[in-house]
Order: C-alpha cells, then sequence, then structure tokens
C-alpha cells in the first residue's frame, strides 16, 4: 500500500512512517520541514499547508492518506495560521484525495472538541457534545465536519481520531520541553503565561518561586489539582494503525488515548524524587484542567491494546534525564 502522511517530521507524524516503513508500505511525507529522511520507499514533499498544487501532487497515486499535520497553539495571535492550516488546508487536501481517488482518509482530530477542560460529564466518550471553547479545538471541529462531508458524499471511506494529549516519555522530565516544560516546571510555566500575555496568572505563579528549580503542581480555584490523560507516542501510532487497517474503523469516529488519566499530586511527587526539586502549589482562577476521556469504544471495536501506562513512561523520562544531565 502506498500512504501519504501529512505532518512527517512531527512527532507522530515521523513515528508512523517509521513503522509504515518497517511494516513493507511505500510511504510519501508532506510537512511543512524537510525531515531529512532517507529510506527505501519513502519520498518526501516540503510545502505549506493549503498549497493546492502541491496537495494534489501528495495525494497522487496514494492509497490512503494519514492527515496528522496540524497546527496547535494557544496564543491568540496564532488563530489566522490555525485556521489557514487546520480547516483551509484540510478542505484542500480532502479535496485533492478525493479527485486522486483516494480509498480511506485518517484524519487526526482532538480531544479539545468536547471541550475537554469543561466537560459536561465524566467519562468524555465520543457521544459527549462537541461544545469546543478553544480556538484549536474550533479548527479541530471544522476540520471533522468537511471530513464527515466526503464520508457522507461517498468521496473515499473515513476515520475520525480524536487525540488524547500525546508525549514521547523521554521529555516528560526535559524542562525545555513545548509541552512539559510550563505544564510541570515552574519557571517555564511563568514564562508561557507572560507570553500569552497572562500576566496576573504569572505574577501569581512567580510569587511562589522558591529562589530554586521547582515543579508546579497546578490546582484549580477551590483546590482541586489537574488531571488530564498523558498518552505514549508508541500508543498512538498503535491506535493510527489500526485506523488505517480495520475495514470495521470506517466511517466512525474514535477517542484515542491512555486507559486511564493521569493525577497531577501523584505525578508531581513521583517528579520531585527523581529531580529533587520542590514541588510549589499554586490555585489558579478558573475551573481548571480535570478530565477523564474514554478509549473504551477503540478497545472494544478495533483491539487497541494501550501499553505505556505513565509509570513506565516516567522510568524512561527519567533514564533520559540521567543521560542529559551527565552529558
Amino acid at each position: 500500500m502506498k500512504i501519504l502522511v501529512t505532518g512527517s517530521s512531527g512527532r507522530i507524524g515521523s513515528r508512523a512512517v517509521e513503522r509504515l516503513l518497517a511494516r513493507g508500505d511505500r510511504v510519501r511525507g508532506l510537512d511543512m520541514r524537510a525531515s531529512g529522511r532517507q529510506a527505501e520507499g519513502y519520498e518526501e514533499i516540503v510545502a505549506e499547508p493549503g498549497d493546492v498544487s502541491r496537495a494534489e501532487q501528495a495525494v497522487a497515486g496514494v492509497d490512503a492518506v494519514l492527515h496528522l499535520g496540524a497546527f496547535m497553539s494557544w496564543s491568540p495571535s496564532d488563530r489566522a495560521t490555525m485556521f489557514a492550516a487546520n480547516v483551509e488546508g484540510t478542505r484542500i487536501l480532502l479535496d485533492a484525495a478525493a479527485d486522486g481517488g483516494v480509498k480511506r482518509f485518517v484524519f487526526a482530530s482532538s480531544g479539545e472538541v468536547y471541550p475537554e477542560n469543561r466537560p459536561e460529564f465524566l467519562p468524555v466518550t465520543e457521544n459527549h457534545p462537541c461544545h469546543s471553547n478553544t480556538t484549536y479545538g474550533l479548527t479541530k471541529m471544522l476540520g471533522e465536519e468537511l471530513v464527515r462531508f466526503h464520508q457522507r458524499t461517498g468521496s473515499f471511506e473515513t476515520v475520525i481520531l480524536r487525540f488524547s494529549h500525546t508525549q514521547d516519555a523521554s521529555e516528560l522530565l526535559e524542562e525545555e520541553s513545548f509541552f512539559s516544560g510550563p505544564r510541570f516546571f515552574l519557571r517555564q510555566r511563568v514564562a508561557q503565561q507572560r507570553n500569552f500575555g497572562n500576566h496576573a496568572v504569572a505574577d501569581l505563579l512567580a510569587a511562589a518561586d522558591p529562589g530554586i528549580p521547582a515543579h508546579i503542581l497546578a490546582r484549580n480555584e477551590n483546590g482541586r489539582p489537574f488531571q488530564m490523560h498523558i498518552t505514549d507516542t508508541r500508543d498512538m501510532i498503535q491506535g493510527v494503525e489500526l485506523a488505517l487497517d480495520a475495514s470495521e474503523a470506517a466511517g466512525d469516529i474514535f477517542n484515542l488515548g491512555a486507559t486511564d488519566p493521569v493525577d497531577f499530586t501523584t505525578l508531581l511527587e513521583k517528579m520531585s524524587k527523581i529531580t529533587g526539586y520542590p514541588v510549589v502549589t499554586v490555585d489558579l482562577p478558573g475551573a481548571g484542567v480535570y478530565y477523564e476521556t474514554s478509549n473504551e469504544k477503540i478497545r472494544q471495536e478495533l483491539g487497541f491494546k494501550p501499553e505505556w501506562t505513565i509509570d513506565r513512561m516516567l522510568t524512561e523520562a527519567a533514564e533520559a534525564r540521567t543521560k542529559r544531565m551527565t552529558g
């Protein structure tokens, strides 16, 4: 099978390319950044999202598309870029795929379509209302509707995967990581909030700085610690592969992520034992992040079996941190 993978230089896309090549598929990558990959059976197109001619070139002769590429940001200044990449870019790719005779189109959506940070019930299932309250989530909702249009009109089979928050295990304890830095380390969270223009929150966090590097245990205004899913990239690739191959996945929507949510109180205690950093607790304005998303459907219907628990991820993260620290 010949498969187009968008976002082929990204965290999930690059791993998907590796997996597909390992099993003998031919793969074409499409990304804004060149991956530098040199492998038999692999070719790559470098293009901006929304480039019509490049999209047509990318889908030519492929059997399936894994549309994993997206632009993610929480900065208000990036709204236009998100709509251009995640909505218009998706529309252009779908139209090209329909004209090009693609048989299956797998779309990477997000749990932010629900929204996860203000769920109406727990656990969040695929039947939860899609009432996104983030710009990124909104662009993914619109992308889903574009995908469903092509399913309804018979362009090709489609599968929508609502992705959990995803990380490589090795970066969980990496202070400069895009995700883990501001999520688990105090000074990185302060810098992130200032960058977002949330100066009141940044000042609140900065006031708790003990004068040495520290972890941040974020709680909501009522003192409830944050809780969310953190899924290892390798488990996400397993789910993507099932969506690509399983006949019973056609036309359906699946939550894809870890089975159990992560309680930040417990996680930060474990992180602190590894790093030696103290844990600073700060109650932040608002309801905070607290959700549980069900992956029962993809486990029951497609046989998804996540293998990387948060403890297993943390063990690998500790090993990676030791290597970084010792050089």
